[in-house]
Parts: structure tokens; sequence; C-alpha cells
């Protein structure tokens, strides 16, 4: 980091930040290519920062019908869903619950955590008036890297995102959450498909459009997901008939990445260090905290604010990413972190700490979109739907087009042919999707959902 005796000014401090954290078109060329040779040495199972962990399902036709819960864990909330597929790519939530997960129990004992989660699902299930004489398929998006052993059952590689409940890494998870409802006395409610919200985010979009190939989630953390050809797959050569199988990358964990001080800062202050560079980059967990170092350093050189306002910026991840998008609002964002008075250079200044942190995210992740988009279609002839969930996509000011930006200068007009969606509740939808996909596919998996999918229709979540 550099000395104070070499920032001789505050415009010169902002300079030398906008080097640190911009991203030229030849680098982003070389995050593109380090992308490539991941994705390869994870699809063959060698050592690699990418994960490339099968989903056992492919891609919806759009004609799948039924009733499903879904349960959504992945970050600070919990939902619980009532979904309908109502086939010709339609859709809908008839029902939903939300619930805070308090810190204690993300950070407490395993079975703590999954008791948690069996009684979000048994307040649902009270609240909505479910039959108990009927069995309810619920499909769980848990949104963690998961090696993912079968349509139903996965393994917990590593926790993120804030998590670290004990016991429950190296474990199988559906199990875990099959015991909870066990101890809970909800037998009727029967988990039958596993599922990553990335996966699901794609699968909710492309129910509709049979364009969209992709699926990224740009949130609390961040993930994508693509259909890979099962003769890809080396890692995994029993992939059955289908000629395609959702691979969920893991690209959180991406780590061939330029990286400045305040990332090296973060990454060896963090609960998972050494892992998870790219959403340490790009994800709004991490953001307002590369913010608050730079802050840090900027008081500590007498560049900005005062000495004394030193202690509101004393608490890791205390600036979120949602102070930083009032920073272009004039005090809003100083009157959220109780600063009273504020000088123009001092608004201005921040202002341009959080455009230079945010710009990077955005063109990060539109490098890593453009890295997946060409290992499909290298060429680049086809077009491509990627579906997007997260509060940094849908809310962030100027952050899709900073992604957009990062495409143009990568791939000119053929930048062109992908087209970006949201896809809001995704995860949620496209659980229930996968349920319904892995119970139309030839095999067990299909076989063991169809069997327990018996009385899906007779369950019919409806409204009211």
């Amino acid at each position: 980091m550099r000395e104070a005796s070499l920032c001789t000014s505050l415009e010169e401090f902002l300079a030398g930040l906008a080097g640190e954290f911009s991203l030229s078109p030849a680098a982003a060329r070389e995050v593109v290519a380090g992308f490539h040779g991941e994705m390869e040495r994870g699809l063959g199972g060698e050592k690699s920062s990418l994960k490339m962990l099968p989903s056992f399902v492919r891609r919806p036709r759009g004609d799948e019908r039924g009733g499903f819960l879904a349960l959504d864990l992945g970050g600070t909330k919990v939902r619980v869903l009532a979904v309908s597929l109502e086939g010709e790519g339609r859709a809908s939530l008839s029902a939903v619950s939300r619930f805070a997960i308090p810190r204690e129990i993300m950070t407490g004992t395993g079975e703590g955590l999954f008791d948690f989660l069996a009684g979000c699902i048994g307040d649902f299930s009270a609240a909505h008036r479910l039959d108990r004489r009927r069995h309810h398929e619920l499909a769980f998006t848990f949104s963690f890297p998961v090696e993912q052993l079968a349509i139903a059952a996965g393994r917990l590689i590593a926790w993120t995102k804030g998590f670290a409940a004990g016991g429950v890494e190296g474990r199988e998870v559906v199990g875990l959450l099959r015991a909870a409802l066990r101890r809970r006395g909800l037998e009727h409610i029967h988990v039958v498909a596993l599922a990553n919200d990335t996966v699901g985010t794609l699968m909710a979009a492309s129910y509709a459009d049979p364009a969209c190939d992709m699926g990224v989630i740009l949130g609390t953390g961040t993930n994508a997901c693509y259909p890979e050809k099962t003769e890809r797959l080396r890692k995994y050569p029993a992939a059955g008939p289908e000629r395609e199988m959702i691979v969920n990358m893991e690209w959180g964990n991406f780590d061939l990445l330029p990286v400045n001080a305040y990332d090296r800062m973060l990454d060896q202050a963090s609960l998972n260090a050494g892992r998870q560079r790219l959403e340490k980059m790009v994800s709004g967990m991490y953001l307002g905290e590369l913010v608050r170092l730079v802050i840090l350093e900027m008081i500590s050189q007498g560049l900005l604010f005062q000495e004394t306002d030193k202690p509101l910026f004393a608490v890791p991840y205390s600036l979120t990413s949602e102070h930083m998008a009032l920073a272009s609002g004039g005090d809003e964002f100083f009157r959220a972190l109780g600063i009273a008075a504020t000088t123009p250079t001092e608004r201005r200044s921040v202002a341009e700490i959080c455009r230079l942190v945010a710009t990077r995210a955005a063109r990060l992740v539109g490098a890593s979109i453009a890295a997946v988009v060409a290992w499909m279609d290298p060429p680049l002839t086809s077009d491509h739907t990627v579906a997007i969930d997260g509060s940094l996509f849908e809310k962030y000011p100027g952050f899709q087009e900073g992604m957009r930006e990062m495409l143009a200068e990568l791939l000119e007009e053929r930048a062109e042919r992908i087209k970006f969606t949201l896809s809001k509740d995704g995860s949620g939808i496209g659980a229930a999707i996968i349920a319904a996909v892995a119970a139309s596919m030839p095999g067990a998996a299909g076989d063991l959902l169809r069997r327990q999918g018996k009385g899906r229709k007779a369950a019919g979540y409806g409204k009211g």
C-alpha cells in the first residue's frame, strides 16, 4: 500500500485509486482466458478454482406441470414458497413466507440451523393450512458450494456468505433437513430435489425462454451456471442419455484475477481467507467493506474527514452496498452513517470511491459472462439470454451499464447477441421446476421422484 509521504494530495490519491480499481480490456481478456482454462480443468476433475459441479438436470422444455413447495436458503433470509407450474412456460407463486435468520443461528450448530429451517417450513405449513394427510414435495434451494451426489443429495463443500454453522461442512444437507423435519413432526413434507439458487434462476427463466442458457446471481454473493454438453463432463462419465446437464460453476471462487492491496486486506481478515476471490471483488456482501478500507486509509493519511470520525468506520462490514448506492445523492450516505456535516470535497471523494469500486465489480462480472458465453458459443453466432437475480443487478445505479460496456469492449457488435433478463424470485420457482424436470428424466432419479410424486396434483397449491 502507498506510504503517506507519497500521497501529497487528495487528487493524487484518487488518481492512484482509479488505477488500482481499473479493469482494462487487455486485463479482461486475461480474465476470460483464465476462466476457460479453469473451466476445462474443473470439468475434467483436475485442480481448479471453478468446481464445475453437475446438477443432474437439464433445462426445462416448458411443458412441465404440477404443484411444489420450495425452501430457499442463500443469504440472511430464508423463504418458503408454494409454486404452481402450469405448462406453456407459465409458473406462479401461490404463497410465500419470509424469515430472517438470526446471526447466532448462522454461526451456531448445524442442528440448530436445520431445526430453524424446519421450523420455518412448519410455520408455512400451518399458516397456509397444508393438508397433513397428503405428501407435499419440497425442493431445497441451498445456495452454497455443494458436491451434488444426486438430484436430491449433496455434500456441503464449504460455507460462504458469513455462514459458519458447525458440523455441516462435508455432510449431506438433504439428509440433515429430512432429519430436522422428522424432529418437528413434519412427515407430510418430502424433500425431493436439491438446487443451487443459480441453477434455479436459469431454470425459472428458461422455462419461458428457450434462448436462456446462463444463470447468474448478483446479490449478497455471486455464482453462475450454464448447460454443458455431457461429453465434456469428463469427471462425470455416467451422465446418462441426456445430451446436456446444467453445471454449477461456483464462480465466486475464481481466483485468476488482478487484486490490489484492499482486496488482500479484506481477504486476510475474512472467515474464508484465500477463497471466494471473485465474490469478494463483485458481490454485495463485500463491496462496502472495500470502500470502508479505502476510507480508513484516507482518514489515517489526513485526506478525508477528521481523525475523530474514524470510529464511525471502525466496525467491519458496517458500510454496505446499500450505503454505496446513496453516495452519489448528496448527504444521504453520510446521514445513514451518522455523519452530520460534510464538505463538498468529502461528498465528491466518497462518491468517486464508491464509483470506482462498483465499476470494477460490474466490469469483472461482464468479463466473466463473456467468458462463459464464449465457451458455449465461440463464434457467438446464436442469441443468448442471461437470467440474473440479485439486488446489485436489479437496483445498484449503473451496474448493468458497466456490465454491458465490458461486453461491448470484449465482443464489439457481437455483444448485441447477449441479452440480460431479471429473473426475480428465480431461485424459488426454479427449484420447483428442477423437481419437475427431474421427475420427467429417465433413470433412477426420475423413477424415484415419480414414485414420490403420486400425490402432487392432488396437493394443488392454489391461491387461498
